[in-house]
């Protein structure tokens, strides 16, 4: 999908990440595209899968929320011409890198809803960065 892409996980680094990435796409005329990953259930079971359904619905339900917050918060001339969400379960970085197989930019905080407090990037940022085949665009945090 061409376009912005933009990764949320739920906390205070995606939702910056989240209004840089809506502006560049206003800014740019592109399509934006938000993916939160939520990750895949253990085991191998039926009740496993139907788990995982359940998490990327409430997942893809949470992020359309949060989209759409931030969105609200803009005038009608700067918004994207189109706005996707998704939810896909598996691992956060390789299922950044391949919704962005043909975009023009990925964007993500720089730390994300992790325990890690002292990283500087959080360990999905640093995977993207360092396999993507566009340009990544780390959104810094505050001074939290």
């Amino acid at each position: 999908m061409s376009g912005i892409i933009v990764g949320i996980d739920g906390s205070v680094h995606s939702r910056r990440a989240l209004e840089w990435a809506i502006s560049e796409a206003a800014m740019r005329h592109a399509p934006l595209t938000v993916i939160t990953v939520p990750q895949p259930a253990g085991g191998y079971w039926a009740t496993a899968h139907q788990q995982d359904l359940d998490t990327a619905e409430h997942a893809a339900k949470m992020a359309k929320e949060e989209a759409e917050s931030a969105l609200d918060k803009l005038g009608p001339g700067s918004r994207p011409p189109s706005v996707t969400v998704r939810a896909v379960i598996g691992l956060p970085g390789e299922e950044l890198l391949n919704a962005a197989q043909d975009a023009d930019m990925i964007v993500l905080g720089c730390r994300g809803a992790g325990g890690f407090k002292k990283l500087l990037m959080g360990s999905v940022s640093v995977h993207v960065t360092h396999h993507a085949h566009c340009p990544v665009t780390v959104i810094p945090g505050g001074s939290d």
